[in-house]
């Protein structure tokens, strides 16, 4: 059920599911550049069932039916993100001990986060195509969606999730990465400072992103579970559910039963 968490003076569109289990880490939700409450769909709610935790899915400003967020957005709008505004929605939310799962900007903010100071009560970091670095095939991606958004039917097919935020979500986002300053954007610092358990996840035909990435966290996260799905592109947990659903749910028990036995093959 929706609702909303006021944050000053701004509405953030929020939904829980399972909300009020005890003793269980809160699972939350960091969506993509496009993306906002309804377009996760029914998969925090999955996770949750599986798992037993609590999960808090969230859409930032500008995104979904939260409140605007002013034009244009700076090159450091992820970090503002991370540092300034997710741990507000945490203390606002009364959460204290949780789980992030960032799906590609969502994941490169719990990256920012989880590098921080700001990570207490922080169990477990899921990041799904994270970017840690700006790619020349990101920019074209980024560039090719501009063309769909003003030429073709990008523009309707997100009026649907963003309703008067559209245009907002859209330019907020098209425009940062897009900025010829932009691909000198890089948050590898945070990784090495990250010392929680990791689950990394990418799509070897992720359109936004060269296993670059991956291989980059693998190389500096201490505590890290790279993990590459086969015949999946930039959203592994809608293009190979089940597969995703079953490794982020022995990533999180892991977490929560920490002498559970993994099961390797993830059937």
């Amino acid at each position: 059920m929706t609702d909303f968490l006021k944050l000053n003076s701004k509405k953030i569109e929020i939904q829980w599911h399972e909300k009020g289990e005890k003793n269980k880490p809160t699972l939350i939700f960091l969506h993509e550049g496009l993306g906002c409450v309804r377009m996760w769909k029914d998969f925090p709610q999955k996770v949750s069932q599986k798992t037993g935790c609590p999960a808090l899915v969230f859409s930032r400003l500008g995104y979904g039916n939260s409140d605007p967020c002013p034009l244009p957005w700076k090159i450091n709008f992820m970090h503002k993100q991370a540092l300034r505004i997710l741990p507000e929605i945490i203390k606002k939310a009364d959460i204290k001990t949780y789980i992030l799962v960032g799906h590609s900007d969502g994941g490169s903010i719990g990256i920012i986060f989880s590098g921080s100071p700001c990570a207490k009560g922080l169990k477990g970091l899921i990041t799904q195509a994270a970017h840690v670095f700006c790619e020349q095939k990101t920019v074209e991606s980024i560039r090719q969606a501009k063309i769909n958004y003003e030429h073709q039917d990008l523009r309707q097919l997100l009026e649907k999730y963003h309703g008067e935020n559209t245009e907002n979500a859209f330019r907020g986002w098209n425009d940062v990465w897009l900025d010829p300053n932009f691909i000198n954007w890089n948050i590898e610092k945070y990784l090495t400072r990250i010392d929680i358990p990791m689950l990394a996840i990418q799509g070897k035909d992720d359109q936004y992103g060269t296993i670059k990435q991956i291989e980059s966290i693998k190389n500096h996260v201490k505590h890290v579970k790279p993990y590459l799905v086969d015949d999946c592109g930039h959203s592994p947990h809608l293009e190979q559910q089940k597969i995703v659903l079953n490794i982020m749910a022995e990533f999180i028990h892991q977490i929560v039963t920490p002498d559970r036995k993994i099961n390797s093959d993830h059937e």
